[in-house]
């Protein structure tokens, strides 16, 4: 760990912490309605918004996504293959329509509301792939003003960070699978902190699905990139055209939560060690939604303006739409 991300990471940790404390505060029908993931992003909002974040801790709140992925890795230890084999072909269904029809559907919007191209491309890729990351990539290539990609990125996170507060609310009024959610939760949601947040913020079974769900759909990161980089060639041709980076795009932590999930399928993992490594990244994961919450500036949307906000909310409830349609035909249920 460097030492400037230590106090960041100590911040992060101690919200993490009182969240836990304060979901077991309230009690009603014998469970704990109040989840720690939402209590740690509201904590973190919180002190941000009262600008009460101390500036040594800024480069490790940056970094949280590290210890987001470490607990996605572990977690992988307490899945079974033999949960997603049943539907594999629906889920894939599910996330390759889902993620074509939101591109073209949310670039069409934003042009259709005179948003720049490049916005609009950000904006379609971000919703439909995995948020921030999938922009930071692709806005070099398209050589999109810092203002665009902030604006996207802003909007994506705003919208996402709804999603994780709106929707198990909203599924468990409906009754919805645990799995079911789960595959709506990994192709509807943006980046990968919201879906793996909401996801066991409903259940552990949802949110290792809504996991496994969202690596594969992040697998597409790299052809998108690709494509792109092909199509945009030719409009920057006057200028040198940043070549696409395979090893920035691909999510190569995936490997780790699937080897993981691959030990503990083949009952590799004896003893209770899958169970520690899964808890042991339940915690990390926690840690990592205190640092979505502190990365989340609110003072910042207010320079976006409506229409991205507009097209991200559009696309944001158009990839949902697909998603629960795709679900009802392939799977027999629809969230």
């Amino acid at each position: 760990m460097k030492s400037t991300y230590a106090s960041g990471w100590v911040l992060m940790t101690g919200i993490a912490l009182c969240a836990l404390l304060a979901s077991k505060l309230v009690v009603v029908g014998g469970r704990e309605p109040l989840e720690p993931a939402i209590i740690a992003i509201l904590l973190g909002m919180l002190l941000r918004s009262r600008q009460q974040v101390p500036q040594r801790c800024e480069a490790g709140i940056k970094k949280s996504e590290h210890l987001l992925m470490a607990g996605i890795v572990l977690m992988g230890a307490e899945l079974h293959f033999a949960r997603l084999v049943q539907q594999g072909a629906a889920i894939l269904s599910v996330i390759m329509v889902t993620m074509l029809a939101g591109i073209l559907a949310i670039y069409g919007i934003g042009r259709l509301l005179r948003l720049p191209r490049a916005l609009a491309l950000l904006l379609s890729v971000g919703t439909t792939i995995c948020g921030g990351t999938a922009i930071a990539i692709v806005a070099p290539i398209l050589r999109a003003p810092e203002d665009e990609t902030s604006y996207a990125i802003g909007t994506i996170s705003l919208w996402g960070l709804a999603a994780i507060l709106i929707y198990p609310v909203i599924a468990h009024q409906f009754g919805v699978r645990d799995v079911v959610f789960g595959v709506f939760a990994g192709t509807a949601i943006h980046s990968t902190p919201q879906v793996v947040g909401a996801g066991f913020v409903y259940s552990e079974l949802a949110g290792h699905t809504a996991t496994a769900v969202k690596l594969v759909r992040n697998c597409f990161i790299a052809p998108v990139v690709l494509a792109l980089a092909l199509s945009e060639a030719p409009r920057q041709a006057g200028g040198a055209s940043p070549s696409p980076s395979l090893r920035k795009a691909f999510p190569w932590f995936l490997f780790g939560f699937f080897l993981l999930a691959g030990v503990n399928s083949a009952g590799w993992l004896g003893g209770g060690v899958g169970s520690v490594l899964g808890h042991a990244g339940k915690h990390l994961m926690l840690v990592g939604m205190a640092g979505v919450g502190l990365n989340t500036n609110l003072e910042a949307f207010r320079v976006i303006g409506l229409r991205p906000l507009a097209v991200g909310l559009i696309g944001s409830g158009l990839v949902a739409l697909v998603s629960i349609c795709m679900i009802n035909l392939t799977m027999g249920a629809a969230p």
